[in-house]
């Protein structure tokens, strides 16, 4: 259902969606750069961690569903924004038990995880706060 939001809000959830939608296309470019493209790249790539790639390129199309709903003002995009930030949370903590039993792995993941789950999180704070992501929300 889409809902009249304030101005402000209007305003953030556009930012939020665009962003969404940016960061969806550049995860799946770059994933599947990795994972379909020439050796040459997977050698670029280095250690990646197999589990941490799959989740981010499949994840890259959830992005840009997110970022439309944003914009399209629908209540169902906030819940996805949050599902989202628990599940690469969840990953980035998988993630973070990888490294410490001694797997392989590229400290530019670190980063990306760290980033990844920002964004993430200022987008779901950004729409939790225009829809009211769960119980009735303050715009009915």
């Amino acid at each position: 259902m889409n809902e009249t939001l304030p101005r402000a809000s209007n305003s953030l959830l556009v930012i939020a969606g665009v962003v969404a939608i940016g960061f969806g296309i550049m995860t799946l470019l770059s994933g599947g750069q990795v994972l379909f493209g020439s050796d040459a790249a997977r050698t670029a790539a280095g250690n990646v961690v197999g589990f941490v790639l799959w989740f981010n390129f499949t994840t890259g199309a959830l992005y840009i569903a997110v970022g439309i709903g944003l914009l399209m003002r629908s209540r169902w995009a906030a819940k996805g924004a949050v599902l989202l930030t628990v599940a690469i949370a969840a990953v980035g903590i998988a993630f973070a038990a990888h490294i410490a039993s001694g797997g392989p792995y590229e400290p530019r993941t670190v980063v990306a995880m760290t980033l990844r789950l920002f964004v993430w999180l200022t987008i779901a704070a950004v729409a939790c706060r225009a829809f009211t992501c769960f119980g009735p929300s303050k715009l009915n």
